[in-house]
């Protein structure tokens, strides 16, 4: 028991330090941003839903590989907000509320929302690729999906939590959820499958940008601090 304690909070500590705080001081204040695209899904979802609604959600927030770039792009902010109507839309709120809401404490509103399209706008991008590869290449996709609407907020979801587990140290959850994602491929090849692994390939370069920028930073400042290089 104690050595699953131990390990749980080498897992979760810094994250849960970092979010704990904020919370306790400043209760749901502190992520008004979660709480904003919460409201946001739930009124498209809403909207969506109905014979009166569903071809103005489609318009401006319906993403597809055969649109247009230009209106795709124009598009995709808002698609990241528009739940799949085949899906319990419960399950796609309580993800962007905990999810959101932890990178918003933890990263900032912009970060958050920079990661957010950025994993997004990987899947969109992805999709048109994938298609244009075609079916028998291991990175295409058949013809038949450039009619099926992208993910929505899902493959933000699942960047976000893996950039954040990766800059909390959170590395086996990090893990879990791609290799969740490489299952859900694996078992049931779709595009919004395919469509989170963009999206979690794409975050994975930016880590990789950022631990390089990290390094750089700290090898800077150690070669400005006037002391001795240390010898192993």
């Amino acid at each position: 028991m104690h050595t699953l304690a131990r390990r749980a909070r080498a897992e979760w500590g810094p994250l849960y330090d970092s979010v704990r705080e904020p919370l306790l001081r400043r209760g749901w204040r502190a992520v008004p941003m979660a709480l904003g695209a919460v409201c946001l899904t739930a009124a498209l979802h809403f909207v969506h839903s109905q014979t009166w609604g569903y071809r103005f959600v489609q318009d401006v927030g319906g993403v597809r590989a055969q649109d247009p770039l230009w209106p795709a792009l124009l598009r995709t902010p808002l698609s990241l907000f528009v739940p799949a109507l085949d899906l319990p839309v419960w399950g796609a709120l309580v993800q962007i509320l905990l999810v959101f809401g932890i990178a918003e404490i933890c990263l900032g509103r912009w970060r958050t929302l920079a990661l957010a399209y950025t994993a997004t706008l990987a899947g969109t991008l992805y999709a048109r690729v994938g298609i244009w590869l075609g079916p028998d290449s291991p990175l295409g996709l058949p013809g038949s999906d450039a009619h099926v609407v992208d993910t929505g907020p899902s493959a933000a979801v699942v960047g976000l939590a893996v950039f954040v587990g990766w800059r909390y140290g959170a590395y086996v959850t990090a893990g879990a959820v791609i290799a969740a994602m490489v299952v859900e491929v694996v078992l049931k090849e779709n595009l919004a499958g395919k469509e989170h692994l963009a999206a979690i390939a794409a975050v994975l370069v930016l880590c990789g940008v950022s631990a390089l920028r990290h390094r750089r930073s700290r090898a800077r400042a150690g070669s400005g601090s006037g002391l001795p290089p240390i010898r192993s």
